[in-house]
């Protein structure tokens, strides 16, 4: 049985450009973000702030998932991002504290093991 985890999150500036990826460890992901260890468009807007991450068991769901946000309008990913985290914290701010909060992302419906996370 694989329990690997795979993650779609969502990364903003703090004038709030998007950026939408998928990897298989968030952490690691958020960090290289972060510390600038890979030049391109999120180096160069400064795009940094985790503000909304989802993740589950199924790497073909993450990667459908993850092209499907890329298609919206700016004004639903924004609504998905408000969903769960209002006030756009960075949700790894203190993430090597206690795990943030987990909440169930309402536009998945039944999606297959989908799950969305907040601070």
């Amino acid at each position: 049985m694989n329990s690997k985890r795979y993650f779609v999150y969502i990364l903003a500036s703090k004038s709030r450009r998007l950026y939408i990826g998928v990897t298989s460890d968030l952490e690691r992901r958020v960090f290289e973000h972060k510390s600038k260890s890979i030049a391109g468009f999120t180096t160069q807007y400064n795009i940094d702030r985790l503000v909304y991450f989802a993740d589950t068991g199924d790497v073909v769901a993450a990667i459908e998932r993850e092209k499907q946000l890329k298609g919206w309008l700016r004004a639903k990913k924004i609504k998905l991002i408000e969903s769960t985290n209002p006030t756009w914290e960075d949700l790894s701010h203190d993430w090597f504290g206690d795990e943030p909060l987990r909440t169930a992302d309402p536009s998945l419906g039944s999606s297959p093991g989908l799950k969305a996370h907040s601070g």
